[in-house]
């Protein structure tokens, strides 16, 4: 096999966007026909496998920005995903592409998404996804999803997952995996399961022992799979193994309380185990992985695992527009991610022949949502979601001159509102709020609907807390989630980005041993430095341990922005970070 070099993406990228790179911005499609002015790709292979991950529920259009910091340490210092902004223009040579530099980068985020408009949407995706299955032919493509499609808006939050069920089989999903999933009741995952058309794949999710002589339910009572591990599809004349491979570390980062009978892990031997018997068993033409490890951690296991062609990665958001070739004892695995929130769409094309990869080709498709058009079915079962909920989705809450946006490894502006909105009502001195990476943007001039602020709240465990806790416990904890992001083995990288923080600036040195990366603790408003044993009064929401006794967190911010009623001049508290000069992994 050989990965595209990066004259070729961009050559690639070319054939399916010099149209809309150069064409007059407010273009749009009109027929279903024009797609293939866009997304027609050179026929290649006889194997087509489509991927999508991470969409979060969010079924209409949005805009995205995309991280201005992706620290990469170590091995990954320098290479994908951990490249941002104009470094990652020069590493892929797409600068000047003003689509391209929208769809990858947040360079000039609000010029470009003024004029091209927002990306995603389930209505659009459907009318790609269908052209890209029926061109190349449907019995020999693939519809992955990797996962967190059940979690992220009202709606979904609203039904428990169902819209998003339905949303998926409309699509013609063919094979997913889970994280956020999880987050709701196992009888609820169990029945939307059940209700799903594609096949819930993973092979790291076990009931307990406990619970099996209890009589729980378990795809295989003998192994303990709590789902089905792998599957394998015979597409055209090849035989093609997925295996799934959710969160590995769902009863850490998320309750345990809601799965109480599930366990989870990377379950890395007893993939390689798995891996022997279907080669064994199967003998498929390619394995590959439906996972939601994370990037560095399909990595790592890239590197563990022997026998796996593809990893079609999730959970880190990362777009990346190549298929990285990892090295291991028998030969390469490659890893693929595919961004997040329904924006791109991975295409990777198989060339199998005596029974295995010749070669492939791989692109990462943008979902740019000015010219593409929408499927009518979708759009109007889209409607029909939202409409019992439609009234409350769109009523303005506030209004901004800033652009709101999360993702990043650190403090971003719509984090900032909830730290600040935590601190302001509850009467706190210091506010924390998780570092998840789901939530979309706003752009400045846009009014924040509660639609807005669900994106970045809505979820099964809300609540908030105010309480004293002690300078000691506070850097504690601010060191225990940098460890989770920044430890040099990606197989202890077990949750999101770093917490944010209100009401403290800090000092963080990520290369740093376990328990002295943090420094520097300072109260914002006076600059004193943190006490080790005075207690403080902390707000904060989203307990894993137990359930808070809080009103859910989206109320708290509601009555922040409605008191505020405008956001201007805000200012986002982001730590010292020490040891990144010439980092290509931040601005």
């Amino acid at each position: 096999m050989s990965k595209l070099s990066r004259r070729e993406f961009v050559y690639m990228m070319a054939m399916l966007g010099a149209a809309p790179v150069f064409a007059n911005s407010h273009t749009r499609m009109t027929n279903t026909n024009n797609v293939e002015d866009y997304y027609k790709l050179q026929s290649f292979g006889n194997v087509r496998l489509l991927h999508m991950t991470d969409s979060h529920a969010q079924l209409v259009p949005i805009y995205f920005r995309e991280p201005s910091v992706n620290l990469g340490f170590f091995s990954n210092y320098g290479k994908p995903p951990h490249i941002v902004g104009e470094k990652l223009l020069d590493y892929y040579g797409i600068k000047g592409n003003k689509r391209l530099e929208y769809a990858f980068t947040c360079v000039d985020f609000e010029k470009h998404a003024k004029s091209i408009g927002k990306v995603g949407g389930f209505a659009q995706l459907k009318t790609a996804i269908d052209y890209l299955r029926d061109n190349f032919g449907a019995e020999k493509t693939l519809l992955l999803d990797g996962g967190d499609t059940w979690q992220g808006s009202a709606t979904a939050l609203y039904t428990r997952g169902r819209d998003m069920v339905g949303a998926m089989n409309r699509l013609g999903v063919d094979v997913a995996v889970g994280h956020w999933e999880f987050t709701y009741k196992a009888e609820e995952v169990l029945a939307n399961v059940k209700e799903l058309n594609a096949e819930f794949l993973a092979q790291n999710v076990f009931v307990k022992e406990t619970a099996l002589m209890d009589g729980a339910q378990a795809y295989d009572e003998d192994t303990g799979h709590a789902f089905k591990p792998y599957t394998v599809k015979k597409l055209g004349n090849a035989r093609v193994a997925i295996i799934g491979q959710a969160f590995p570390y769902t009863t850490i980062a998320n309750p345990q309380r809601f799965i109480p009978d599930w366990t989870f892990g990377i379950k890395n031997e007893e993939m390689q185990e798995l891996i022997d018997q279907i080669k064994d068993e199967e003998k498929p033409d390619a394995i590959i992985v439906l996972s939601h490890n994370g990037f560095d951690t399909d990595k790592k296991m890239a590197e563990v695992c022997t026998g796996i062609d593809f990893i079609m990665g999730g959970h880190t958001h990362d777009g990346v527009p190549e298929a990285v070739p990892v090295k291991n004892e028998e030969g390469v695995t490659y890893v693929c991610n595919a961004g997040s929130n329904g924006k791109f769409l991975n295409v990777l094309d198989l060339d199998i022949q005596n029974g295995k990869i010749k070669d492939f080709k791989f692109t990462l498709l943008p979902i740019f949502s000015d010219i593409i058009p929408e499927d009518k079915a979708m759009k109007k079962y889209i409607q029909e979601v939202r409409l019992p909920f439609i009234k409350e989705l769109t009523r303005e809450i506030a209004t901004t001159d800033t652009t709101l946006y999360r993702r990043g490894n650190f403090n971003g502006s719509w984090d900032q509102i909830i730290c600040d909105a935590l601190m302001d009502v509850k009467g706190a001195d210091i506010s924390l709020s998780p570092g998840f990476r789901w939530g979309t943007s706003v752009m400045p001039g846009q009014a924040i609907t509660f639609d807005d602020l669900m994106t970045q709240t809505a979820m099964t465990y809300p609540e908030t807390y105010a309480r004293d806790i002690s300078g000691e416990q506070i850097k504690a904890i601010l060191e225990d989630v940098a460890d989770n992001l920044f430890n040099e083995d990606p197989f202890y990288q077990q949750g999101g980005d770093m917490v944010r923080t209100g009401g403290i600036s800090y000092k963080i040195n990520p290369k740093a041993k376990m328990g002295e990366r943090i420094s520097d603790i300072q109260l914002t408003k006076n600059g004193k430095k943190l006490q080790a044993n005075k207690m403080y009064k902390v707000a904060g929401w989203s307990t894993v341990g137990a359930k808070s006794d809080g009103e859910p967190v989206w109320e708290t911010v509601e009555t922040y922005l409605k008191n505020i009623k405008h956001i201007s001049n805000l200012k986002v508290d982001t730590p010292d970070i020490i040891g990144v000069k010439g980092n290509p992994g931040i601005i």
